[in-house]
């Protein structure tokens, strides 16, 4: 877009209204910026690339806090980079996020009293699409509120034609350097949603099951062997012990019989088992349980399927046809029948994996399904942060990276759903296997007996390929030449596995070792106010539209990025919202405020030498602001920047540098137009840093004060190296006076606004051209010839007497102030007996000492205040 030298200027407006609106600016306002171009980038440009690509949320979703947090952060990083001249791009999207959005359309089917099956494939499959029009992509509409700055026209969904060719792609590019295989494996299986689920998929929890002790075998060839899952018995095919247990080695080799039916099964030894634990022998049930499955292949055990997809029992017997977990109490009662019950536990609390979507407990089954190897893609995925070519941010989550890619196993990428990128491998009528390119034919039809295999990838396979396939790979595009590689990858720490990792290990390989993203800067959760996680059963869930509604956008988005350093979790309060609400309006008024007052950006700002100490003062301390976010930006450290700016703006420019120079506009003359212009340079390059991280006021704000086309498209701002430590010192010492005297006075119980006669003696400090602001600020009137100085305040070099008779009762004064010192001394000589008895300190909690020596701190801060005050106080 156009650089803010190319910006067509209008006349600056001195007129705002009295009251910040959001919801009447930011609609119109975005609008606007989209309209205007600002956020597309241009591949052609000679201008660095800056590259972001946002983690697609599920087609299904709706903005929750966690986007919110993250967009705004990522929206902070492109308009920063989009005004350091830039060609910034921060790429939108959405996932087709298969499992979820199949049950969305299966969910509406069933409510018209059909399945998918009586649709078919093909009729299913356009469903789902009508359905992605109608109701998909919500979230898109609710990003512009946040106002998000991505570039609309290159918005990529991960089953579009580009997209869906890359995977097709890359799949055949695995297949072909043999690093997609198909292969019997025991799989994570969802008997809700009738698919193979991968292991980061499956969320474990605290479940209340049962232990049951079996005894195998007859007489002297007896067995007890310990289970949670006693239905998978039927399947057993072999109890395994220790080679080296004492205690079973006159088993080994030999057969037991397997309760319940009319088969023996083998007793093998094998070091997987552990013989200090239970009693030492375990049932193996190779098609129902992976270690078991291993000790299986391990011995060449037949593996027995006793459980079909939705986890009913398949068995010939008295069980067939039973669910799961009705089969566990029927098979545990007719072996309690037979004697074979040798112990029960019940509740027996144990982690149990569940669905992430459904939250079905999940059943281990052997399942015939595609797998990527994922050993040389992880060790190159290890080695380019190892090396350098990537940086982990914050430093210390490497470790939980290379803890996840060094130990990675094969990753089931085959899914049993319709909508989907489906595999493309055909079978032949004479066993043929082939995997077809994306510009190559099937190699035949149905009729002459060819099948494609029924099965889409999984989700995050097509995700992975994120960064470049949005960028337009396998073509090479002048997007994919300008843009890739990324720059920042930020996301949650909590999908490191999910995507991360699996970004990295497509990234090197299908772009010959390029790194997909030179920085992963990993944000914690959002959470709520109390640190607890947000949840639906806790009832403590916000939805930022709410928020939005309620206080604006900008709102949201500080409070957001004030809570965000890097890698640990966000708590976050609607009264953290209301006060960056008042933040926003703080940065309105005392806008409006200099306007009316002056305020301008024409023309060069004056010599130092013509600007007065609180003129030099704010320049020195807005250049050290300017360089502290810099590298606060550089570091990811955005709550420390938000926490900056916030104190910079608020604090040192409204609250100090607009009050001081009410004295001076007043007064008129070229010392009130030298502040007006550095007011305007003050507030021009503060608007520009609070840009990024909240973008509807300051807009506005900034196009009035400058009449520029947007602060969107202007040149963030650089520190020009002006420091003035003399002038930092002097206005440091006049603000000590100042807060002194007007601690002095609420001390005392004086209303703000109450004026009160003064003495200052200022001649030999720095304060002397100061007097009429000091006196201004702490409404101090002249001494006049009835004057009787009553308390006298030394600071900072300077001596401010006041007379407070006829403002105070003396007396009453005195009174209140000694009853407030004998309850502080109460309080002190209680805590201090407290922590004197040995007998109390030796039986109380540490957190209860740590409460009492709290409350004798605090007392003793109150003692020496108020005897202070007293001291203060002229005689009665």
């Amino acid at each position: 877009m156009t650089e803010n030298a190319q910006q067509q200027p209008t006349a600056p407006s001195t007129e705002l209204p009295t009251q910040y609106a959001p919801a009447d600016v930011e609609g119109p306002l975005y609008e606007r910026w989209v309209e205007r171009g600002y956020f597309a980038a241009d591949a052609k440009s000679d201008k660095p690339a800056y590259t972001i690509v946002i983690p697609p949320p599920n087609v299904t979703g709706s903005l929750h806090l966690g986007h919110a947090f993250q967009h705004t952060l990522m929206d902070a990083l492109t308009r920063r980079k989009r005004m350091q001249g830039f060609e910034s791009l921060w790429l939108p999207g959405m996932d087709h996020a298969g499992i979820a959005t199949q049950n969305k359309v299966e969910q509406q089917l069933a409510e018209e009293g059909k399945s998918r099956h009586d649709l078919g494939r093909e009729e299913f499959v356009e469903r789902v699409w009508q359905w992605k029009e109608e109701y998909g992509g919500k979230i898109l509409g609710q990003m512009r509120r946040l106002g998000d700055g991505v570039d609309w026209d290159r918005e990529r969904f991960t089953m579009d034609e580009g997209l869906s060719k890359a995977v097709q792609t890359i799949f055949k590019k695995l297949y072909d350097d043999e690093l997609i295989y198909r292969a019997e494996r025991i799989i994570n299986w969802c008997p809700r949603c009738l698919t193979a689920i991968s292991d980061i998929e499956v969320e474990y929890q605290e479940d209340d099951g049962e232990l049951v002790s079996i005894k195998y075998g007859e007489g002297d060839e007896t067995v007890v062997v310990a289970t949670t899952r006693a239905e998978t018995m039927l399947g057993d095919t072999a109890v395994a012990v220790h080679p080296d247990d004492e205690r079973y080695r006159h088993l080994i080799g030999r057969r037991i019989k397997l309760p319940l039916t009319d088969r023996s099964i083998p007793v093998v030894a094998d070091t997987h088992v552990d013989p200090e634990f239970g009693t030492g022998a375990v049932k193996v049930t190779p098609a129902h349980d992976p270690n078991d499955f291993a000790i299986g292949q391990r011995h060449g055990l037949e593996s027995i399927t006793v459980m079909d997809e939705r986890a009913v029992i398949t068995v010939h017997g008295p069980f067939e046809g039973l669910d799961r977990f009705e089969a566990r109490s029927a098979i545990v009662a007719a072996l309690r029948s037979q004697g074979r019950i040798v112990a029960e536990k019940r509740p027996y609390v144990h982690s149990v994996g569940h669905c992430s979507r459904c939250k079905t407990t999940i059943e281990p089954r052997l399942s015939m399904q595609w797998w990527v190897k994922v050993g040389p893609l992880a060790k190159a995925a290890g080695d380019a942060v190892r090396d350098g070519r990537v940086k982990i941010h914050p430093e210390d989550m490497s470790k939980r990276y290379f803890d996840w890619v060094d130990n990675m196993h094969d990753w089931c990428i085959s899914r049993q759903l319709w909508w989907g990128h489906r595999i493309p491998v055909w079978y032949g009528p004479e066993g043929q296997v082939v995997c077809v390119g994306p510009d190559e034919e099937p190699p035949g039809t149905e009729a002459e007996g060819w099948q494609q295999d029924t099965d889409v990838l999984d989700t995050w396979f097509s995700s992975g390929l994120w960064p470049f396939s949005t960028l337009g790979w396998p073509e090479q595009t002048a997007d994919l030449r300008k843009f890739y590689p990324t720059d920042v990858l930020l996301t949650g720490h909590d999908i490191i596995f999910f995507w991360v990792a699996r970004m990295m290990m497509f990234g090197l390989y299908a772009m010959d070792g390029e790194v997909p993203f030179r920085t992963i800067a990993l944000t914690g959760l959002v959470r709520d106010e109390r640190g607890k996680k947000m949840s639906k059963s806790f009832g403590n869930v916000v939805d930022p539209l709410d928020w939005m509604d309620k206080y604006g956008s900008d709102a949201v988005r500080f409070t957001l990025a004030r809570g965000a350093n890097p890698g640990t979790d966000v708590p976050i309060g609607e009264e953290w919202v209301q006060a960056s609400r008042n933040f926003a309006n703080k940065i309105w008024n005392a806008t409006r405020f200099a306007l009316m007052n002056g305020a301008t950006v024409e023309g060069p700002l004056p010599d130092p030498a013509e600007m007065s100490a609180t003129d030099r003062w704010i320049l020195s301390r807005l250049n050290e602001t300017v360089a502290e976010v810099d590298a606060f930006y550089d570091d990811f450290q955005f709550a420390k920047l938000s926490d900056a700016l916030f104190h910079f703006a608020w604090d040192e420019v409204f609250d100090w540098y607009v009050e001081l120079s009410k004295t001076t506009f007043q007064a008129g003359g070229r010392g009130a137009e030298v502040s007006q212009r550095v007011l305007g340079e003050v507030l021009d390059v503060t608007l520009k840093l609070l840009h990024p991280v909240v973008p509807f006021v300051t807009d506005t704000l900034w196009t009035t004060l400058t009449g520029g086309e947007s602060v969107v498209i202007a040149d963030w701002p650089a520190d020009s190296g002006f420091r003035d430590e003399a002038a930092e010192r002097e206005i440091e010492a006049l603000q000590s006076v100042i807060t002194e005297v007007r601690r002095f006075r609420a001390d005392q119980g004086l209303q703000p606004g109450q004026r009160v006669p003064a003495r200052l003696t200022l001649d030999g400090t720095a304060l002397a051209p100061h007097e009429a602001a000091i006196r201004q600020l702490l409404r101090l009137q002249p001494e006049g010839d009835a004057f009787a100085a009553t308390a006298t305040l030394p600071v900072a070099g300077a001596t401010v007497a006041l007379d407070l008779s006829g403002t105070i009762d003396v007396a009453a004064e005195r009174k209140r102030l000694a009853k407030d010192l004998a309850a502080a001394e109460k309080e002190k000589a209680q805590a201090t007996g407290k922590l004197g008895n040995e007998a109390f300190l030796a039986k109380a909690p540490d957190d209860v000492v740590g409460k009492i020596r709290t409350r004798l701190a605090k007392a003793d801060e109150d003692i020496a205040r108020i005897r202070t005050q007293l001291d203060r106080l002229p005689e009665a």
